[in-house]
């Protein structure tokens, strides 16, 4: 009966979701080589309006990490047309929200608006890439919101601060070994110099891609483009140095110590992008295998180690292999009482061993597989959904046009592929293990009142 409802899970999703797959979106590229991408959805009189840049923290390097992020705050701070803060009053002003985000790989800025206002919040947009006013008192105020922000949601924190310690274990030479908001030492010595260095390097219409989703003309998106970004110049960008992480050549640890309530592991075993769509069969196989393992409620870590066994308060996999650099599958959990995290360690790695030597039963493999793609499937079932699945293919690499193409990879996943990923990739010679140990919470110091925008 539960295979069967979500079967139908599925089924409706897709139904739901026909409208916005039924329309392809269209792709053109401007004279100054900004690309813009319009996903005609007439479902509700709204549009999502994002502009993506090619740069993250996988473009910084040792001394000015964190600059990105920095900046991207500093995108609010005004431009020759707008005191700081003016943005955001104006898109709230027409009825709209707004914010930004910065990644290992890409930056984004985005506007949701009733579909009349489009003019004019790509006019704002616009406008801070062309004329950003960088000024030092702002910078020197905004740096302070960083560092706090830092504080908050990572120094104070003791899973965040386990996830980077094992990514910087992880990864030596490749630059996902520095965090996305910088090391503290970085921030405290970085300038408006270093932000307005950023802005120049990487802020160019031709490093840029324009997602425009929603109750939209393609063509008159067009239009609009080209009246509003058409005009800026394009820039010699250049391109990041190549940072290749060296061979793994055994098990790394790290001990992480720090208040909390209890204990912390998490493995991370080095697993092969998807830079192919037709070739890379392994990348569809590992995310079937994450989706066994913790995919739903009553998947196979949850089943055994929490509900079962008891030896974890909770267990779980992930993985991305949607990525401008490598990739990580993740296992993780914290142990239950009676259970250290070295057992709970070797119990999460057996549970891979288990599908390595018995594989998956078709009928789990189907339920799995429908799962998965529903989730894929729901992703499309809002206007800003399908603009941040686009962005997200385009600035790793990849094209809006196998979007589609990768369910169908999924969907012929086999049972033999999941079993010869479970016994290809998690050895000893590609695992970062990260645990914390925990201390007293009254070690813990309180937390100051702060106010953060993103």
């Amino acid at each position: 009966m539960k295979s069967r409802i979500v079967v139908l899970m599925c089924w409706l999703l897709a139904s739901a979701s026909a409208l916005a797959a039924g329309v392809p979106a269209q792709e053109f590229v401007l004279k100054n080589g900004m690309k813009v991408i319009v996903k005609e959805d007439r479902r509700a009189p709204t549009v999502a309006h994002m502009v993506w840049y090619r740069t993250g923290s996988i473009d910084e390097v040792s001394g000015t990490t964190g600059v990105a992020h920095v900046l991207e705050h500093m995108m609010f701070k005004g431009t020759k047309a707008l005191k700081p803060g003016e943005f955001s009053k104006k898109v709230a002003a027409l009825g709209g929200r707004e914010n930004a985000f910065t990644s290992k790989d890409y930056t984004a800025y985005y506007q949701q608006i009733e579909k009349t206002r489009l003019p004019k919040v790509m006019a704002l947009e616009a406008d801070r890439m062309a004329n950003l006013v960088l000024d030092k008192k702002e910078f020197d105020k905004e740096i302070k919101v960083v560092m706090e922000e830092r504080r908050l949601r990572t120094d104070d924190q003791p899973i965040p601060l386990v996830y980077e310690a094992l990514n910087a274990v992880a990864f030596n030479a490749h630059p996902y070994h520095h965090p996305i908001v910088g090391w503290m030492s970085d921030l405290e010595n970085m300038t408006v110099e270093d932000a307005r260095a950023w802005h120049d390097r990487w802020y160019a219409p031709n490093n840029a891609v324009l997602v425009v989703t929603g109750d939209v003309d393609a063509q008159a998106v067009l239009a609009l483009a080209q009246k509003y970004y058409g005009g800026i110049p394009r820039k010699s960008v250049g391109s990041t140095r190549p940072q290749v992480e060296p061979p793994q050549r055994g098990v790394r640890r790290v001990l992480v110590k720090a208040p909390a309530e209890n204990p912390y592991v998490a493995l991370a075993f080095k697993v092969p992008v998807l830079r192919d769509v037709e070739k890379d069969d392994d990348v569809y196989a590992l995310d079937v295998l994450s989706a066994v393992l913790d995919g739903y409620d009553n998947a196979r870590l949850n089943a055994k180690l929490v509900r079962t066994d008891r030896v974890a308060n909770s267990a779980g996999a992930s993985y991305s292999s949607i990525a401008r650099g490598p990739a990580l599958f993740m296992l993780d959990g914290v142990p239950a009482r009676g259970t250290t995290p070295e057992q709970l360690e070797m119990r999460l790695r057996a549970e891979v061993a288990r599908i390595a030597a018995q594989g998956v039963d078709d009928n789990e493999l189907q339920r799995v597989k429908t799962q998965l793609i529903a989730e894929q499937i729901y992703k499309r079932d809002s206007i800003f959904g399908q603009a941040m699945e686009i962005g997200m293919m385009e600035l790793s690499g990849l094209s809006h046009r196998d979007i589609d193409r990768i369910i169908e990879k999924l969907r012929e996943v086999s049972a033999a592929q999941v079993q010869a990923v479970a016994q290809k990739y998690f050895g000893d010679d590609s695992l970062t293990v990260a645990t914390l140990y925990p201390l007293p919470l009254e070690d813990k110091k309180p937390a100051p009142v702060a106010t953060l925008r993103h």
